[in-house]
């Protein structure tokens, strides 16, 4: 999903104390979607994160345009940059503008957001690859690459996910945990079946900061990943939330092959479900 020239995706958690005897705890949702924080620098990065940085190991951090991949210690910078980008998305509000947070501050629902974005993008780059362009984190792309996922508990933990059992108003809770992660999760397989479903990459997130818009860093980090989705033969698959994108990710390969309904408002959300098929070079 995403707001105008972005796109957005979640996963989550739900433990709130660790236990010695973990066949105690719930399974935990199937989160392909949404993630979280708890910031430590030296953790070790996804597969695919790593062999990606292998490829841009001469950019530095903010003064480079160029696509690059984020490391762990920048999981603030680029949160920050996302929370910016769906401060106004009606997918994202739908969990904070409920009945029950009528009484809320527009301080206390930007925290909260702003918590929710930290909590993703550490998820991703724990598990993930975590792709930025422009001088200051102006764009950010959460991707979960083939055969990675976020469902563990120590990655819920580690994020931080888990928070948002708390964190989430009542209704919130509803519509996180109940409606949109399991709505996600079955429409991701239903489209693209089982098997394409573990080997596709997963747009999870993608947001362009206002003051970075008009610049083409979204066609930059979406690209980024096709490329290599392209040479190892796979799908892409991402959720928009903003009709205006569907244009913007039609130029990009990206077609719509179903909509789904965020439902327990007044207005129903709308999400575009897009797949990419892999494109083959010629001589390839």
């Amino acid at each position: 999903m995403e707001p105008t020239v972005n796109v957005a995706t979640t996963t989550t958690a739900n433990t709130a104390q660790a236990s010695g005897n973990d066949s105690k705890l719930p399974a935990p949702p199937k989160f392909d979607r949404v993630d979280s924080v708890i910031g430590t620098t030296d953790e070790k990065v996804s597969a695919a994160a790593a062999a990606a940085t292998t490829t841009m190991k001469t950019m530095t951090t903010t003064k480079t345009t160029a696509p690059r991949v984020l490391q762990l210690h920048e999981w603030k910078e680029a949160a920050l940059s996302l929370a910016e980008a769906f401060a106004d998305d009606h997918s994202c509000k739908y969990f904070l503008e409920t009945p029950d947070t009528a009484h809320w501050s527009k301080e206390q629902k930007w925290d909260l957001h702003l918590k929710m974005m930290e909590y993703i993008t550490y998820a991703h780059l724990l598990k993930g690859l975590v792709v930025s362009a422009g001088p200051n984190y102006d764009c950010v792309a959460l991707w979960m690459p083939p055969g990675n996922n976020m469902d563990d508990y120590l990655t819920l933990f580690r994020s931080g996910m888990w928070r948002l059992n708390y964190l989430l108003s009542p209704e919130g809770k509803k519509r996180f945990f109940t409606e949109f992660l399991p709505l996600l999760h079955d429409t991701k397989t239903q489209v693209l079946g089982a098997d394409r479903d573990a080997t596709s990459y997963y747009l999870v997130y993608l947001g362009t900061r206002p003051s970075g818009r008009g610049q083409g860093y979204a066609r930059e980090v979406v690209e980024y990943v096709t490329a290599m989705a392209d040479a190892e033969g796979r799908a892409c698959y991402l959720e928009s939330s903003n009709v205006v994108n569907r244009g913007i990710y039609g130029r990009m390969g990206f077609e719509v092959r179903k909509q789904v309904y965020l439902q327990r408002d007044w207005v129903l959300v709308e999400l575009d479900i897009m797949v990419r098929e892999p494109v083959r070079r010629a001589g390839v």
